[in-house]
C-alpha cells in the first residue's frame, strides 16, 4: 500500500471511529460478573454508535457517589433494596434503568461442609451494610438457624434476632472483605460477585444459597436526567439481549441467573 492510500485508509478509519462513538457512556461496576457483562456487550454497543467505558470498583459506595456527582453516567453492581437504602441515607435520587440478573447469596465455610456441623457459639460473618446484612440474616432464617422479630425485614441486623438456638456470634464486616476472612470465622455469608472473585463456586461451595426466585435483582442504575437517554437505553437493551442470557448461562453455570 502506498503512502497516499495509507492516508486515505487512516482518515476513513478515524471518520468511522468518530462516527461509531458519537455517543459515550461511562459505567462503574464491580468486577464479577458486572464488568464482565459490560465488556461482553461493548462490541454490540459499538455497532450502534455507543462507546462504553467501564471503570471497575471493589466497594458498594463509590459507584453510587460517582454517578450522583456526574463523574460517571451509570453503575451496575447493586440490587433495589440496597439502592433504596442508599438513596434514603445519602439524600441521593438515583434510579433503576433495568433489572439484569440475580446473584444468589450464599453461606460458605472453610471449616465445615454442612450447616449441621455448625457448633454452638459459632462465629458467623455477614455484610455490614443494612440491606446485604439483612439479606444474610433472612437466608439464615430460611435455613432454620435463627428467627427474626420481623420475619420479613430486609434491613434486619443481629439486634433484630428473636431466637438464636445455636447462640451464633455475628461479626458485621465490609462485604468485599468476607472471602478474605473466611478462614477466621466458622461461616460467612457472601455476595456472589465477591465469592466468584475469590474462586468460590456458589453452586458447589455454598452450604445454603438463595433460589432463583430471589427478589434481589441486580440493576443498571443512572440519574433521573440521563436514564432515558438513547445511549442508556441501548445499553439496557444490550444487557437484556438473548446473547447476554446465553453468556450468563454458559459462563456462570447457575452462580448468576438472568432476570429477564
Amino acid at each position: 500500500m502506498n503512502f497516499k492510500k495509507t492516508l486515505v485508509v487512516i482518515a476513513a478509519a478515524a471518520t468511522f471511529s468518530s462516527a461509531a462513538f458519537a455517543e459515550k457512556l461511562s459505567v462503574a461496576a464491580t468486577p464479577v460478573p458486572h464488568a464482565e457483562l459490560l465488556e461482553f456487550v461493548k462490541p454490540a454497543l459499538a455497532e450502534q454508535g455507543v462507546g462504553l467505558d467501564v471503570k471497575v470498583f471493589t466497594d458498594y459506595v463509590q459507584p453510587n457517589i460517582q454517578v450522583d456527582q456526574k463523574r460517571m453516567d451509570a453503575n451496575f453492581f447493586q440490587h433495589q433494596p440496597y439502592l433504596d437504602e442508599f438513596n434514603d441515607g445519602r439524600g441521593t435520587s438515583l434510579v433503576t434503568v433495568a433489572g439484569i440478573h440475580v446473584e444468589p447469596f450464599g453461606a460458605y465455610s472453610s471449616k465445615i461442609s454442612s450447616l449441621d456441623e455448625l457448633k454452638d457459639g459459632a462465629v458467623v460473618a455477614i455484610p455490614n451494610d443494612p440491606t446485604n446484612g439483612g439479606r444474610a440474616l433472612l437466608l439464615l432464617q430460611n435455613a432454620g438457624l435463627i428467627t427474626l422479630k420481623d420475619e420479613s425485614k430486609i434491613t434486619a441486623t443481629p439486634r433484630d434476632i428473636a431466637e438464636n438456638p445455636k447462640n451464633l456470634s455475628f461479626r458485621e464486616l465490609e462485604a468485599a472483605t468476607l472471602p478474605r476472612i473466611l478462614n477466621q470465622v466458622d461461616m460467612a455469608l457472601i455476595n456472589t460477585n465477591y465469592a466468584l472473585e475469590a474462586g468460590l463456586n456458589p453452586t458447589e461451595d455454598a452450604m445454603v444459597i438463595e433460589g432463583a426466585e430471589s427478589p434481589y435483582v441486580n440493576i443498571l442504575v443512572a440519574r433521573p436526567d440521563n436514564k432515558d437517554s438513547d445511549a442508556m437505553q441501548k445499553l439496557a437493551n444490550a444487557l437484556k439481549s438473548d446473547a447476554v442470557r446465553e453468556f450468563i448461562q454458559e459462563k456462570y453455570e447457575g452462580a448468576v441467573v438472568p432476570a429477564f
